[in-house]
């Protein structure tokens, strides 16, 4: 159905705008829309397949019958309804707009380039294994050969490409059981390195599901992550250095240090990115570059390394030390101690590195440190995985490993035992392009009906839309909603489809440390201004926007005690403000009327007017983080106004960003409980994980690849842009079944290309 009435008007899809699709999709949940033929309430369907169409509400298998009207452009059609047995006519316009050139386009499949053919002999037959392998296999734990010869070659060095799913934790697993039982080499020589706790954990409770494999063997072993395991070498060399007394573990407390630092400076608590400071510090540590080393290449950086020295001094002067300082002090340690680390080497014999591509410099030094003497270093990991390069990663150490471990032998596992056919050759295309990379190409072993798919949305808002849609029908149809995960490149990016599952029924998950949208600092200086437009005595609001007005938070006393002299609001007292400068005073009392205005416009004009008017726009150009390349203030304000656009007053908007940050909270302490839930997730967390069904939204440039990566493509630098379709390989291969793609047409108010990561995937396939 086609068809529908809207405040007493006829509208029709194909002669709407495309961009009003989202409008009345939302009048079509609030009630406001009826069938033109029997008048039941009906909605719009908004989904990744089918059309867009009205379906009645109570029976959305009905379809009314509406004779078809020509209408031409100088033409009108009165419209009647039943009551009390007679024909009232109800409107004489039907809403009709100019042919747009975003009409709605079906979703497109990726066929799949290469045929699929399922391998042949993969697992080694029974009567090829022998020994502790046979006793593998008897118990399930079947190896193909590939993965086999991971697992028996025990002595040297060993290079073990995983490709995405091809089953690192088993061959990992296996082989540390046959160095036990096969090789009967003393677990206590062995050196077993993951990157999280739970990794671990996983690895152990696998170990004990194993034949053979006795608890008491499996606790002799060393294995954690790389901080847990040199944290106890310095604990036992140096326990009063290292006491966990003097570990700063709380994020708050290292910013602490920086703010005071900063207070050199006159950087403002509020304005410069402590926490982006605090991330950057720590890449430099992780890359063994000290404070006197750095050779800052912006104004920002600058700042940083004057941070630096003096987090470093604090540090030092009051014995503390960070998560940092114990893989820097370990290696210190052992680097400057010939007979320690003589000991360390006669101590492991044989090293296993799981998630090899994400090692920074501080931990292949130490690797390279302990594994001098014996050099059994089985390194396992995947270079179309390495996602890490803020924190200090490279991908370098596993491209070039034979160059420091010069004998090393070489195994790939190509066999993908997680995705269809459909979806690995997708991904195989398209990380293909990569130009430094080990040659390596997955093959599926299984093939399956759904090819991955490409839905089109006219912006952000309809993407969240035709996703929720696509997930109720699934999961109203039987599918477990842990079975679905959404994937984004960064957690801003989530705000429209946080907003559309917080209003439904569905249950679903967060990052615990996912900020809020409306939380996020840009987002809540102009929502700020809103909040005192209609509240002119909210002092936190008022906080909030001073920086924006180019003030400092002393003078908050003085607005205070001046809005008591007057008897006047805070936001008046303003106006009243002395400061040393007369041109900014005239300011300050145009910046109040203008805020005072703002309560009588929509929302999104009101943010335009506090972007152009009062100075927004300015500020943001020099506010300290704008300088940093993942986090733009102008971006965030940008996507606050494709949220405004739904709301029609300042009220309506404010109290929606007060519930949904709420709920963000309210979500976050589920999020802790819930098993069955939809994963809203970064692809950087998600990294490691599976899903039957996956979505990847914002699939343009500018958001994947980001545009800081493309900047630097621009300026002749092509790793960043590398990273990012590692990234996009990453989201991809998180699926089993179904693989869908969203690339908006419009992304933050303006025209959006499709992703360049997608161009190999739709060249027509060769006949």
């Amino acid at each position: 159905m086609k068809t529908a009435i809207y405040q007493n008007r006829k509208i029709v899809l194909e002669q709407l705008a495309r961009e009003q699709y989202q409008k009345i999709y939302l009048s079509g949940k609030n009630g406001d829309l009826s069938c033109p033929v029997c008048h039941e309430k009906v909605r719009l369907f908004l989904g990744i397949q089918g059309q867009p169409r009205f379906y009645h509400v109570n029976s959305p298998e009905k379809d009314c019958l509406i004779p078809t009207v020509d209408v031409t452009e100088n033409e009108t059609e009165t419209i009647y309804v039943e009551r009390n047995g007679f024909r009232i006519p109800q409107g004489r316009t039907i809403i009709k707009s100019e042919k747009s050139a975003d009409l709605f386009r079906p979703a497109r499949a990726i066929e799949s380039k290469a045929s699929f053919i399922k391998a042949e002999a993969v697992a080694v037959t029974n009567t090829e294994q022998s020994g502790y392998l046979k006793a593998l296999a008897d118990n399930g734990v079947v190896l193909d050969q590939s993965q086999t010869t991971a697992v028996t070659e025990i002595n040297g060095s060993l290079l073990v490409l995983a490709g995405a799913g091809s089953g690192k934790t088993r061959v990992l697993t296996a082989r540390t059981a046959y160095m036990l039982n096969d090789a009967n080499i003393d677990p206590r020589t062995i050196l077993l390195v993951t990157f999280t706790s739970k990794a671990a954990t996983e690895m152990k409770n696998r170990l004990l599901s194993y034949p053979q494999m006795r608890r008491e063997k499996i606790n002799q072993l060393v294995t954690g992550t790389f901080h847990s395991i040199f944290y106890r070498i310095l604990m036992f060399h140096s326990g009063s250095n290292w006491s966990s007394e003097r570990l700063l573990k709380k994020e708050w407390q290292r910013e602490k240090i920086l703010k005071e630092a900063g207070k050199e400076l006159e950087l403002s608590e509020k304005e410069f990115a402590y926490d982006l400071a605090l991330q950057q510090i720590g890449f430099w540590k992780n890359s063994l570059v000290l404070p006197h080393e750095v050779k800052p290449a912006s104004e920002w950086e600058e700042k940083v390394v004057f941070l630096y020295k003096k987090y470093e001094e604090y540090k030092t002067n009051g014995g503390y030390f960070d998560f940092d300082d114990m893989l820097i002090g370990c290696y210190q340690l052992l680097s400057s101690t010939s007979e320690l680390l003589e000991q360390y080497q006669n101590r492991f014999h044989y090293f296993l590195i799981d998630e090899f591509q994400d090692v920074n410099k501080v931990q292949y030094e130490l690797i390279k440190l302990l594994s001098g003497k014996n050099r059994n270093v089985c390194a396992v990991g995947d270079d179309d995985q390495s996602i890490y390069s803020f924190r200090g990663s490279d991908p370098s150490y596993l491209l070039d490993f034979e160059k420091d471990f010069p004998y090393a032998k070489l195994v790939t596992l190509e066999q993908n035992y997680r995705s269809s056919h459909e979806i690995v050759s997708s991904a195989n295309e398209m990380i293909a392009k990569n130009k430094v990379r080990r040659p390596k190409k997955m093959k599926a072993q299984f093939s399956s009906d759904t090819p991955p798919l490409l839905f089109f949305p006219y912006d952000e808002e309809e993407e969240a839309t035709m996703i929720v849609t696509d997930l109720q029908a699934k999961i109203a149809q039987g599918a477990n909603p842990a079975d679905f995960s959404i994937l984004y490149r960064t957690n801003a990016g989530s705000r429209a489809v946080f907003e559309r599952l917080a209003s439904s029924n569905l249950p679903f998950k967060i990052d615990l440390d996912a900020e809020a949208f409306y939380d996020r600092y840009i987002v809540r200086c102009a929502l700020s201004f809103l909040r005192i437009s209609i509240n002119e005595e909210d002092h936190h609001a008022l906080s909030d926007i001073l920086p924006l007005l180019f003030l400092k938070q002393t003078v908050l006393k003085d607005l205070k005690a001046e809005s008591i002299l007057r008897d006047c609001s805070y936001l008046e007292s303003l106006s009243h403000l002395k400061t040393k400068h007369q041109f900014q005073e005239k300011k300050l009392k145009k910046a109040v009327q203008l805020i005072r205005s703002l309560k009588f416009s929509s929302p999104l004009k009101a943010i335009e007017t506090i972007e152009k008017d009062i100075g927004f726009l300015e500020f943001l150009k020099k506010r300290g983080n704008d300088s940093n390349q993942l986090e733009k203030g102008s971006d965030d304000l940008k996507d606050l106004k494709v949220a405004a656009k739904s709301f029609e007053s300042i009220q309506a908007f404010v109290a929606h960003a007060e519930h949904m940050s709420a709920m963000n909270k309210e979500i976050k302490n589920l999020s802790k409980h819930f098993t069955d839930a939809i994963s809203l997730s970064t692809i950087h967390r998600a990294k490691g994980l599976e899903y039957e069904t996956v979505y990847i939204i914002g699939a343009v440039d500018g958001s994947l690849p980001h545009d800081y990566a493309l900047d630097s493509y621009r300026n002749g630098d092509f790793t960043g842009l590398e990273e990012e379709r590692r990234l996009f390989y990453v989201a991809m291969t998180r699926a089993k079944q179904e693989l869908f793609i969203s690339v908006p047409q419009h992304r933050r108010g303006k025209k959006a290309n499709p992703t360049r990561f997608l161009a190999p995937l739709l060249k027509k396939k060769k006949q």
